[in-house]
C-alpha cells in the first residue's frame, strides 16, 4: 500500500541557525558575484535572502589585475579580478550608511596578503556594529612566506586563523580553497583554531587559451574557475567537511537553481551561497529559495532543518 504524503498546512520553515546567527533561509550571495549589497537593490528585495556577503575586503583599496579578467568557459567562467575593492575605511564611510538600512545579516568577507594585515582588518570589522559576522578568505598568498597561499598549508591556514580569532569576537566564517589534496586537513585546523563556520570552496584554479591568437584568455594567465561546471566538485568536498568538522558548513560551487542548492543541504551543509548565476539572473537566488520552499512543500516537510544532512549512504 503506498503511504500517503502529508502536505504542510502552512508555508515550510526556512529559517537556519548559523554560528550563532538566525538566518530567515539558507540562502545568500557569494562573495565577490553581489558587490557591496547595493548594487542588486534594485533587482531584488534584499530582506528576501539570507545574508548579505560582501565582495572581499582589505586593509587597502586594491586596483585588481589588468583586463581581460573573466572569460567564459563551458558551463562557468574563469575569472582573475584581483581582488578589487575599495577597502576597510572606504567600505566603512561609504557602504555600511546602505547596510544599515536592511534588516539581513551583513556578513563582510576579507582578507591579508601578511598576517599584520588579516589581524588589522579584522580589528576594524569587530568595531562595526552593522557587521553580524566575517568571512575569512585565506585563499591568498602570504607574501612574507615565499608567497605560499595561506589556505593550501595546514599550519598557515591555523595561523592566520587564530590571529584573526584573537582580534574578533563576532561569528567567524573560514573559506577554504579546493586547491589542496585533502581538503578535511584544512577543514579540521581551521576549526581547532577557532572558526564558527567552514565555507567551501572557493574557485578551482583553471586556464583557458584563444586559438587563434595563442594566447592566454585571461591577463593573469590562469584564473578562478565557477559555475556549474565546478558543482559535483563542490557537493564532494562539502560532504567530506561535513564528515571531519562540527561546526556548520556553507556549501558553494555551481549553484543555479533550487535543485543544486538542495544537494548541498542534503549533503550536510547548514546554508549555501549562491555566486556564478548572479551575474546570469540578478533575481537567482530569489529562484533558488522559491524552489526551496515548493520542494518541501511537495516532500512533505514543514522545516528546511528536516532535509539538512539527510544524505542515505
Amino acid at each position: 500500500m503506498a503511504i500517503e504524503q502529508k502536505t504542510p498546512t502552512t508555508r515550510p520553515n526556512l529559517t537556519v541557525d548559523l554560528a550563532g546567527m538566525r538566518l530567515r533561509n539558507p540562502v545568500m550571495p557569494a562573495s565577490g558575484t553581489f558587490g557591496y549589497g547595493e548594487e542588486y537593490a534594485p533587482f531584488l528585495d534584499l530582506e528576501d535572502i539570507g545574508a548579505i556577503v560582501t565582495k572581499g575586503l582589505s586593509l587597502k583599496p586594491k586596483a585588481g589585475n589588468p583586463t581581460p579578467r573573466i572569460a567564459e568557459t563551458i558551463s562557468g567562467m574563469l575569472n582573475a579580478i584581483g581582488l578589487q575593492n575599495v577597502g576597510i575605511e572606504a567600505f566603512q564611510k561609504h557602504k555600511i550608511p546602505f547596510l544599515r538600512t536592511v534588516n539581513t545579516p551583513v556578513i563582510a568577507n576579507f582578507f591579508g596578503n601578511t598576517l599584520e594585515e588579516y589581524g588589522a582588518v579584522a580589528e576594524q570589522l569587530e568595531e562595526i556594529p552593522e557587521i553580524a559576522a566575517a568571512e575569512l578568505n585565506i585563499s591568498c598568498p602570504n607574501v612574507k612566506q615565499g608567497g605560499i597561499v595561506f589556505g593550501t598549508d595546514p599550519q598557515a591556514a591555523s595561523e592566520v586563523v587564530r590571529l584573526v580569532r584573537s582580534k574578533l569576537t563576532k561569528p567567524l566564517i573560514v573559506k577554504l580553497t579546493p586547491n589542496v589534496t585533502d581538503i578535511t586537513v584544512v577543514a579540521k585546523a581551521v576549526e581547532d583554531a577557532g572558526a564558527d563556520a567552514i565555507c567551501c570552496i572557493n574557485t578551482l584554479t583553471g586556464m583557458s587559451i584563444d586559438i587563434h591568437t595563442r594566447k592566454p584568455r585571461l591577463a593573469n594567465k590562469t584564473g578562478g574557475l565557477s559555475g556549474p561546471a565546478i558543482r559535483p566538485v563542490a557537493v564532494r568536498m562539502v560532504h567530506q567537511v561535513v564528515q571531519a568538522v562540527s561546526v556548520p558548513v556553507i556549501g558553494v560551487g555551481g549553484i543555479v537553481c533550487a535543485m543544486d542548492a538542495l544537494e548541498f543541504l542534503i549533503a550536510g551543509a547548514t546554508a549555501v551561497q549562491v555566486g556564478t548565476a548572479n551575474f546570469v539572473d540578478p533575481s537567482a537566488m530569489l529562484t533558488v529559495i522559491r524552489g526551496i520552499e515548493e520542494f518541501c512543500v511537495n516532500e512533505g516537510l514543514d522545516d528546511i532543518n528536516q532535509l539538512i544532512g539527510s544524505l542515505r549512504v
